[in-house]
């Protein structure tokens, strides 16, 4: 079975907002460090946020009281008239605009740079026009100080950047997580026969090394001695112990069972699977375009709103009206400032707390928001099989009679000799008949035959539970139609001989989520195909897919070609969501427009997803894309009502009204601006989760 695991790892619309230059998109390094350095990157400019945003709030605190638009509304304005306000106000106002105001300053500089207006320049542009104009007015020039709403804008739109990065800051480790596979340490074998430990980083081409049971083997390569049962399924997705013997090539990270091998080293470093694997990681979300936010557009629009008013008001004041300069240019500041509204800078940030915590009580760990927002469109929903829409764990399908014994005979001399052994499909076998017939009898000399199977005696008879390989080696060559049967479905069918005569075998097979198919169901019913992706045979993707009733299926499908099926589908039209839980999903999870991970998945694949269902039900897929579609609705309302009072605030501010003795002071203007904030803090915490 094969697996690609991925998620859009670039999806940070904020990597713009923070104002600090930073274009920190690839993991470029193999060992995770990328990785590391992104996340660090992110923590620290959060706690930055964080910082600026406390200070700038004490330091607004006495701008506030000082202010004489606080101080008119609140009736105490004649009190402020003291001898040194202004240079005071002046001075605080100056700490808070140059330390609390520098992230949008200097992002605004970002965006000029890149002749892409959008928030920061709107903010740094409202921000400089009050600053300036009111140290002006501090020393000489005619007119009022706006530093009240400059310190008032610098502080509401820190909080909303702070909250927004909280909501969408999550460690992209997955490289890390990739690394951890991999031992630190390996046997290597001497010329003398004895054994060296050493760092796998000094393993070479053509090395051998020894690989004790239940160790994980350090690098790829093939077995020179010995023969095991191996656990390739977090990289492979393979839920089936893969026998190795000698010549068989082995997976570096994948677990070895029971026996002893030594393996040959073949590919070290970047050669290896892992870090090709890492590789198409870092290639496909290198490849996503970082879209930009709703809010940054209507910033955009803004900012050259805000140009064209200012410029059209100052014209129409000196050149039209014939007013004074002065009166000109309060007019013309107050209308820039007006412009950028706080609500705007609250708007999306708001609606992202208040879903991914919404999304979280449900289930849904939302990672990067981007794909999240983008997962309303999605029109085929790609599952990976193995551990999404099957448990990823093997069962008792059916138990098949050869002799006289009866199936729960035959089942209770099986379970009886697995449940001493520590195999996956010998647990399986135990814990399924346990779970319905209760504690099998007792089996006494346990042995474990390695690559084979297993031998017990029972009630005083010799039990032999034996791969059909292994049987027909021992002179069994156990045939039947229903046998037959089982391994055309793909199912792993094991021998059991009594006494040394075969009386029956037991077919096991992967079993399908009971969720699955009424998520397919739900999925179909909003219009969404759903396919499937399988390293398995035809025979058991068909099976599977027919019993859940999807629209297409791919099988047999080699891990590195994960992430090309996902852009065939792409290639039909389709915008694609891929949902998987193994390492070498990861590439298909980039590849996809949107990567769900199942929660109990690899860390790998919940590192790399946008989106992982925590409680590993592919019915919470169907969630998801309903919820992103209530999130755009939200998100389309707290705009309008963000730019909307900018409809409303600006002609006043500009003095339309002036012949009719309404002209928008500051004043006015900053209640007006507040109950736009109220208005759109209440509409995110309407948000409620899409019931079915």
């Amino acid at each position: 079975m094969t697996r690609d695991n991925s998620g859009h790892g670039e999806h940070h619309k904020h990597d713009d907002h923070q104002g600090q230059g930073n274009d920190h998109q690839g993991h470029g390094d193999h060992g995770g460090h990328g990785g590391h350095d992104h996340q660090g990157h992110h923590a620290a400019m959060l706690a930055d946020f964080k910082k600026r945003f406390w200070v700038s709030l004490v330091l607004t605190l006495p701008i506030a009281a000082f202010s004489p638009m606080l101080g008119g509304l609140l009736g105490y304005g004649e009190a402020l008239d003291i001898p040194g306000r202004l240079p005071l106000l002046f001075a605080l106002s100056t700490v808070v605009f140059f330390y609390g105001g520098w992230p949008f300053l200097k992002g605004g500089v970002d965006e000029v740079k890149k002749g892409q207006p959008g928030m920061m320049l709107l903010i740094g542009l409202a921000i400089v026009v009050a600053y300036v104009y009111s140290g002006l007015v501090t020393f000489g020039l005619p007119g009022k100080v706006f530093f009240w709403e400059l310190a008032s804008l610098i502080i509401i739109m820190l909080l909303g950047h702070w909250i927004e990065m909280r909501s969408v800051m999550s460690a992209q480790g997955a490289m890390q997580e990739l690394a951890k596979l991999v031992p630190s340490t390996a046997h290597r074998l001497k010329e003398d026969g004895s054994t060296e430990d050493v760092p796998v980083s000094d393993l070479k081409r053509g090395e051998r090394v020894v690989v004790k049971p239940g160790e994980k083997i350090p690098a790829d390569g093939q077995v020179a001695e010995g023969s095991s049962s191996v656990d390739e399924s977090v990289l492979t997705g393979e839920t089936k112990a893969v026998e190795k013997g000698q010549g068989d090539e082995v997976i570096g990270g994948a677990v070895n069972g029971q026996g002893s091998l030594t393996v040959e080293v073949q590919k070290t470093g970047e050669d290896s699977f892992l870090s090709q694997v890492m590789e198409m990681v870092r290639q496909a979300r290198e490849s996503k375009s970082r879209a930009q936010g709703l809010a940054d557009k209507a910033a955009g629009w803004l900012f050259y709103i805000a140009l064209a008013a200012g410029v059209l008001t100052m014209i129409a004041w000196l050149a039209l009206a014939g007013s004074d300069f002065v009166f000109s240019l309060e007019r013309t500041v107050t209308v820039m400032i007006i412009t950028c509204p706080h609500a705007l800078g609250l708007a999306i940030p708001l609606v992202v707390a208040v879903s991914t915590t919404l999304a979280a009580k449900h289930g849904l760990l939302i990672r990067n928001r981007t794909p999240f927002e983008a997962a309303r469109n999605i029109q085929a929903v790609l599952f990976d099989k193995t551990g999404t829409l099957t448990k990823g764990e093997f069962g008792v399908d059916r138990v098949i009679p050869l002799a006289d014994a009866d199936e729960q005979e035959i089942w209770k001399l099986v379970a009886a000799v697995e449940g001493r052994s520590e195999h996956p499909i010998a647990r399986a076998v135990a814990d399924g008949y346990q779970e319905k017939h209760g504690q099998p009898p007792r089996a006494d000399d346990f042995d474990s035959i390695p690559g084979k199977g297993a031998k017990a005696t029972v009630d005083g008879t010799e039990i032999r539970i034996l791969s059909l390989k292994a049987a027909g080696e021992a002179g069994h060559d156990l045939q039947s139609e229903e046998i037959t049967k089982a391994q055309d479905a793909g199912m792993t069918v094991v021998a059991v001989l009594r006494g040394g005569s075969p009386i029956g075998a037991v077919a096991l097979d992967d079993q399908v989520r009971e969720a699955s198919k009424e998520a397919v169901s739900r999925l179909k019913d909003m219009g969404i195909q759903c396919m499937m992706l399988t390293g398995d045979s035809k025979n058991v993707a068909e099976r599977v897919a027919k019993e859940l009733g999807l629209d297409d299926w791919f099988a047999e499908v080699l891990p590195d070609h994960k992430a090309d099926k996902v852009k065939e589908i792409q290639g039909r039209g389709l915008s694609v969501c891929m949902t998987g839980d193994g390492v070498n999903d990861a590439p298909a999870l980039a590849q996809a427009d949107v990567g769900v991970a199942i929660g109990a998945g690899t860390d790998v694949a919940v590192e790399t997803a946008d989106v992982v269902l925590v409680r590993s039900d592919p019915r919470d897929v169907a969630d998801m894309i309903r919820l992103s579609g209530e999130v755009r609705k939200k998100t389309i309302q707290n705009l309008f009502w963000a730019t909307g009072y900018n409809a409303f605030a600006i002609p006043l501010a500009a003095g339309v009204l002036w012949w009719a003795g309404i002209v928008l002071s500051p004043a006015v203007g900053a209640v007006i601006m507040s109950l736009s904030t109220v208005i759109v803090a209440i509409n995110a915490k309407l948000l409620t989760f899409p019931e079915e």
